[in-house]
């Protein structure tokens, strides 16, 4: 999920180490954890898991899905965007982040997550194209 700045110049992201896959930048994510979450109450919940920073599902807003089958299986990422907020992240999953940044919206870190950059392409208004094979739904304003 993006978690922008107050000032909403820069965007949280971590150093991804996920064992098995070279290191990579990321924003904040997870899965949903069952039947009845939301996209947005899972991005509540993970982001308190991941960072210690507690935001309320309610002020969290899905800006589309991005659907891929890069990794041989079809894989559905909802790209949330989550309420300003310059708390202090902590890390709190030392095997799956090395630390936690703030970095400007002009200058972000490469290499990037896929899945983390094809969020941040829904939401910048310069975002990068999204690779073949990609594909992203924007949420409608009906709902």
């Amino acid at each position: 999920m993006i978690v922008p700045s107050t000032d909403g110049r820069s965007v949280l992201v971590g150093r991804r180490t996920v064992a098995g896959e070279p290191p990579t930048w990321s924003l904040p994510g997870g899965k949903v954890d069952g039947p009845g979450e939301s996209f947005q109450a899972a991005a509540a919940r993970e982001l308190a898991e991941e960072t210690g920073i507690v935001l309320p599902a309610a002020s969290m807003t899905v800006l589309g899905v991005v659907l891929d089958h890069l990794d041989g299986r079809p894989r559905l990422t909802a790209a949330v965007l989550a309420p300003p907020s310059d708390a202090e992240a902590r890390v709190t999953e030392p095997h799956a982040c090395a630390g936690w940044e703030r970095v400007p919206l002009d200058a972000l870190p490469e290499p990037m997550f896929g899945p983390s950059g094809w969020v941040l392409a829904q939401w910048l208004p310069t975002g990068p194209a999204l690779p073949e094979g990609v594909h992203a739904y924007g949420v409608s304003a009906t709902g």
